[in-house]
């Protein structure tokens, strides 16, 4: 019994430390509280190596911004963008923010803590995107970043591991004990979590664009093209996303949110 209540202890410690939220909730709300217990200082310096490690292996391959034309429309779009995060958090305005694009069939499009992005020309020529399309896909992944999604995923991996290793310890599991343990914790804690951090990128990022002046409804019309695709789709509850279907009908759900947003930005001037 004292094991037992020795684990819990430590589990409360932890949640109870780490609890904050990385934003404000601008018009949609988004501001869950996360659990946080690695600084953003760490991962955002660990990030800035991962991606410059990567912009020199696509460099040394000769991937690295080869299409001006693809590369010119990212740029603009993330400039828009950019310009709009200081309604989640004003200290993203001061980010060192770098943009690139990757000549690559790929379909994928990253952003790195602290601001780093990167565009596969796959998913602008496959599913061949109009801007308003192409600023749905890169403010998903910047929201991925201002909601510091990394971080968060880092500090629940230490917290399970910590936790984990006790639990084994205390109630002389051993290795197997460490196996199973670790299993339930994936499907437990991480991939709920996961499912959420998608679907809050998916609705901060449709906001992030609103406020750039790029139509929202473009947002679910991107996952439309991507059940176009095709591909196994593997059964929700078990997946680290959310399923097409359910990601769209979020998406449309939160566009009355957005909508006058997008309007107002269209009516600016700069616009």
């Amino acid at each position: 019994m004292k094991q037992i209540l020795s684990i819990f202890l430590l589990a409360t410690a932890l949640v109870i430390s780490g609890c904050a939220s990385t934003t404000m909730g601008g018009a949609t709300g988004s501001d869950r509280s996360q659990f946080l217990l690695i600084s953003s200082n760490a991962v955002n310096a660990g990030a800035a190596q991962a991606y410059k490690k990567q912009l020199s292996s696509a460099s040394t391959s000769g991937a690295l911004n080869t299409d001006s034309g693809y590369t010119d429309r990212v740029k603009a779009i993330a400039k828009r963008l950019i310009a709009q995060v200081g309604i989640f958090r004003p200290d993203a305005l001061s980010w060192q923010w770098e943009v690139n694009v990757i000549s690559s069939d790929e379909i994928n499009a990253y952003c790195m803590p602290g601001g780093k992005i990167a565009v596969y020309t796959g998913i602008i020529s496959r599913l061949k995107l109009t801007d308003d399309e192409l600023a749905a896909v890169v403010g998903h992944e910047m929201s991925h970043a201002l909601r510091e999604h990394s971080r968060e995923q880092i500090s629940q991996q230490m917290a399970s591991q910590t936790l984990i290793s006790l639990g084994s310890s205390l109630l002389g599991l051993g290795s197997i004990g460490s196996d199973i343990a670790s299993s339930v914790s994936k499907y437990v804690l991480t991939l709920p979590f996961s499912r959420t951090m998608e679907t809050e990128a998916d609705i901060m990022g449709m906001e992030l664009m609103a406020r750039a002046g790029y139509d929202p409804t473009a947002a679910p019309a991107v996952w439309r093209k991507m059940v176009t695709l095709g591909g196994n789709a593997s059964p929700e509850i078990l997946s680290t996303h959310p399923s097409d279907s359910t990601r769209i009908a979020n998406l449309e759900q939160h566009l009355p949110q957005v909508m006058p947003l997008y309007e107002k930005a269209r009516a600016s001037p700069k616009n």
